[in-house]
């Protein structure tokens, strides 16, 4: 029965971070259980993970074409499979799928975040193992110890909110067409059986429904994205709109945005998009182009507001509200973020990678809509945009105590055509070609870097692979472009596991690259060398 995702996205990570992304050559059960055990395990919420079986590995990133396995193992697989999920405890099972890509047969186990942790499965497969709870560390799975083992334990009691069974839907409020319409727009071969299949059984294979057969409840994210009235069963889980037309806060259209959560947070940026977003040109006879720019850029809304939709909860009854007032637009969710991040880490960082996520099963349907990225790329995404468009900086505010999260995105200085005098244009044209200017040289002085450092490892490291020539240029770039920093900081930076990061280091030290300064002291980092710099310059 196939998965609920697109398979070609899922193999190349597009809709599934690669930390939960684990491809196996071949058949190795004691690695194999090791990883199940830690996807369930899921110390992270991030929802679980995937084993490929039939495809090679390189340094986190998969070997195309697949190696693939014989057809005739298929079916032997699926129960060996099964039969080392019997190994851990409490009973886990995960969900097998046999694909055909590219012409070879591959294994799919999609390993969902257990209701029951901490789980544990044998060290070994031989008699004398002994039982341990392993987790995801960065690509790999190892066995969760101190912190991390009582991080693990205190998980055992809570299930995220968004799959926790709502016991106030059936299977029967779930609509089919959504469901469908969503396996269409995803890619899913799912689509197709979906139509032979009987409502609870596909809500089983999708996940969205938990529980024995006499009580089959769906879980919550199942409510918010495939019932058309999701407020019946969940309090208050809308986006609230406000519209002031002046400052006076007496002037206003408010409209409530409700159904399903991919449904309302379309409509909302289709309403903004038409009712808001105004382009401003400015012309003049002795300039060649037209200046070109909005009063806010509609990319750093719409990554604003998804941020919004994935991270609030859907526990606490408050809604998301969108303020739009002349000079800025406000969005407020209930509670603030994940620690570690607090308003100080909002207010230092333009990249913010979190720890934990809260609604694990919300991001994932968001992320094969394609309304939210991976993990750490909305913040970046919003600064860039912004800067792009001449805006102001975005803001990012929390309390002490985290019970709020506001974005406020300034309007673009002069947009409104009306309000520009002649001098405001000449200061405008000038202004805007002079930030047209900044971005081309910052863009050649970008390229000519890029050029130089990608130079510099293929002149100083021979018969690389093109995956790790590009992970390399990923992290060398990192370090140039932020200097004097640990290996933490550059596998938070970068998106690469931490042991991924230290293996690049060290090539790149060892080709004479970078240098490291400072000991094993807090303030010690990398730093490119003397030769390098020269290039660079």
């Amino acid at each position: 029965m196939s998965l609920p995702v697109n398979i070609e996205d899922l193999i190349h990570g597009k809709a599934i971070e690669w930390e939960r992304l684990e491809f196996k050559r071949g058949w190795n059960p004691e690695e194999i259980i090791h990883t199940i055990c830690a996807f369930a395990n899921d110390l992270n919420n991030w929802g679980g993970g995937y084993v490929i079986v039939g495809i090679e590995e390189d340094n986190g990133q998969p070997v195309l074409p697949p190696a693939g396995l014989l057809q005739s193992q298929l079916d032997k697989l699926q129960g060996d499979i099964l039969g080392l999920a019997h190994q851990v405890v409490p009973n886990y099972f995960p969900i097998i799928q046999p694909y055909l890509l590219q012409d070879k047969h591959i294994m799919v186990i999609w390993c969902p975040a257990g209701d029951n942790r901490p789980y544990t499965a044998p060290s070994t497969q031989g008699a004398r193992a002994e039982r341990h709870p392993y987790i995801r560390f960065g690509s790999r799975s190892v066995v969760a110890k101190g912190d991390n083992l009582k991080r693990l334990q205190d998980l055992a009691a809570r299930v995220p909110f968004d799959d926790r069974v709502n016991g106030l839907a059936t299977v029967a409020d779930l609509d089919l067409g959504l469901i469908q319409a969503y396996l269409h727009e995803v890619k899913s071969d799912l689509l197709e059986e979906s139509r032979k299949l009987n409502p609870e059984d596909l809500a089983r294979q999708m996940y969205i429904a938990k529980g024995p057969d006499e009580n089959l409840r769906p879980v919550n994210a199942g409510v918010l994205f495939f019932c058309k009235e999701p407020e019946k069963f969940l309090s208050r889980p809308w986006i609230e709109l406000v519209w002031h037309k002046d400052f006076t806060g007496k002037d206003f259209a408010e409209k409530y945005f409700k159904g399903p959560l991919h449904v309302q947070l379309r409509a909302v940026l289709e309403f903004i998009q038409n009712n808001i977003i105004q382009e401003f040109v400015i012309k003049k006879p002795d300039v060649a182009e037209a200046i070109r720019f909005f009063n806010f850029p509609f990319v750093a809304l719409e990554e604003a507001l998804s941020n919004a939709v994935y991270h609030k909860s859907y526990e606490i009854g408050s809604p998301i509200e969108v303020q739009i007032w002349p000079d800025k637009i406000e969005i407020l969710s209930y509670p603030g973020p994940v620690p570690p991040v607090d308003a100080q880490i909002l207010q230092q960082q333009k990249r913010i990678v979190a720890r934990e996520y809260r609604n694990r099963r919300i991001g994932d349907f968001l992320k094969e809509l394609r309304l939210t990225e991976g993990r750490g790329t909305g913040f970046p995404a919003i600064y860039r945009v912004m800067d792009a468009n001449g805006s102001g900086q975005p803001v990012f505010e929390t309390d002490k105590d985290c019970t709020y999260f506001l974005t406020t995105l300034p309007v673009r200085v002069n947009y409104e055509q009306h309000d520009v005098t002649e001098g405001a244009v000449e200061g405008a044209i000038e202004g805007a070609n002079g930030h047209a200017n900044a971005i081309a040289s910052a863009k050649a002085n970008e390229q000519a870097n890029a050029k130089a450092i990608e130079g510099a490892i293929e002149g100083a490291i021979k018969g690389l692979s093109g995956s790790v020539k590009e992970r390399l240029t990923t992290v060398l770039t990192a370090i140039v472009d932020d200097e004097h920093k640990r290996v933490p900081h550059y596998a938070q930076l970068t998106g690469i596991p931490n042991k991924s990061v230290e293996r690049y280091v060290s090539l790149l030290k060892e080709a004479g690259l970078i240098n490291y300064t400072g000991g094993a002291s807090q303030t010690g980092g990398y730093s490119v060398t003397e030769k390098l710099a020269e290039q660079l310059k």
